[in-house]
């Protein structure tokens, strides 16, 4: 089976959780602040908090920025539901905006005029979080204006991101946001098994973030509501979780993240011989803007469903059964139950149910050969009936 994703450990990695396994610190140690600080230098942000997953990193995100019960957070439709649920676990409401047919990310015509909908109906969002799907970023600058006109915070969800560049910086800068999202999970671009990261520019929300992802308790005295008790003494002053990455995991993220230009050349490199050899099939191939340097987490191609004899499922199936392990990001979540229980339809966001009667992620990884490759696309020809 070739996988649609899938990591690379090398010694080198192997040797820096050894490492750790051997030292004296298992979990908070040298290690995470050594990989904060340098996945915060390699993208130019000036706080990095690391966490245990990308799910967590966007909760305290939201928590950070204040999102709460009564307040709204939007974002697409077309992504895992942790983009969505981060939300719910504030109390908050959740809304989508449908996304672009061309990035398959969030429209920002579409937010436009949702938020102008909205000011008339005093329900604009507190929240936006602006999905980089398959690592191609989202037209942040546009989204940024538009937060600066209608009052909202705008967490960038860049779990599939990291190593891609928009206008010619690194993604995770936060330029255009509040804060920025990472994850390492293995099929991710880097990977510390799990693992996220929130990276922010705003000192206090640097701060609120490290009081969350760690019960809310303090040892730093200036934090305190009294005068230390003695050198053992902490304060618990906030409600917060358990949601810090051990010492193993940021050994592994050091290592991974020396590779993660590499990893990204590679990525595209692939990705651009699949659009050469894929042309002529009736299949739409990712379209990049001109903008963004994509981080290539995954390659999605659309079926042309009207000049084949094959049904997307049929495709997909067949793709499989050929030892192809392709999958599908993402089914729309407000087609999901527990979304559909909250209100939402089918219907309510055409261009993400378009996209997903579509879509197929085919394999895309650094390590992966062209005789690999080719073939994927001799098996993609003969699932199209080719």
């Amino acid at each position: 089976m070739i996988p649609y994703g899938r990591q690379e450990i090398t010694q080198a990695d192997v040797d820096a959780v050894v490492a750790v396994l051997q030292s004296d610190f298992l979990t908070q140690g040298p290690q995470v602040p050594r990989f904060e600080q340098g996945v915060a230098k390699h993208v130019g942000a000036k706080h990095a908090l690391a966490v245990n997953s990308a799910t967590s990193a966007l909760h305290i995100a939201c928590l950070a920025l204040g999102l709460g019960k009564g307040d709204w957070l939007w974002t697409s439709p077309i992504t895992f539901v942790a983009s969505a649920n981060c939300g719910l676990y504030c109390g908050a409401q959740v809304d989508f905006v449908d996304i672009d047919p061309r990035t398959y990310n969030l429209c920002p015509e579409a937010l436009e005029a949702k938020l102008q909908k909205a000011e008339q109906e005093a329900r604009l969002p507190k929240v936006l979080v602006a999905v980089h799907l398959c690592g191609q970023p989202c037209d942040m600058q546009a989204i940024h204006a538009l937060g600066q006109r209608y009052g909202f915070k705008i967490v960038e969800d860049a779990s599939h991101a990291i190593g891609g560049q928009y206008q010619n910086e690194y993604i995770g800068n936060s330029r255009y946001s509040d804060i920025t999202v990472f994850s390492f999970h293995p099929v991710k671009i880097i990977t510390t098994a799990e693992g996220g990261m929130a990276l922010t520019n705003d000192e206090s929300l640097a701060s609120r973030m490290d009081l969350l992802r760690s019960h809310g308790v303090t040892r730093d005295p200036a934090l305190m509501t009294h005068e230390a008790d003695g050198p053992w003494y902490y304060q618990q002053i906030a409600l917060g979780f358990n949601y810090r990455m051990t010492e193993l995991q940021a050994a592994l993220g050091v290592s991974q993240l020396e590779r993660l230009d590499g990893y990204v050349a590679r990525r595209n490199a692939l990705a651009e011989r699949y659009d050469t050899q894929l042309a002529e099939l009736p299949i739409i191939t990712p379209w990049q803007h001109p903008d963004s340097y994509s981080g290539r987490h995954l390659y999605v191609i659309r079926l042309k469903l009207d000049e084949i004899s094959v049904s997307h499922r049929h495709a997909f199936e067949t793709l499989r059964d050929q030892g192809i392990g392709v999958n599908l990001h993402y089914i729309p979540v407000h087609t999901q139950p527990y979304y559909q229980q909250l209100g939402f339809q089918h219907g309510n966001f055409p261009e993400a149910e378009r996209y997903y009667a579509e879509a197929i992620s085919v394999p895309l990884y650094p390590t992966m050969s062209e005789s690999e490759q080719d073939l994927v696309i001799a098996a993609l020809r003969k699932a199209l009936g080719l």
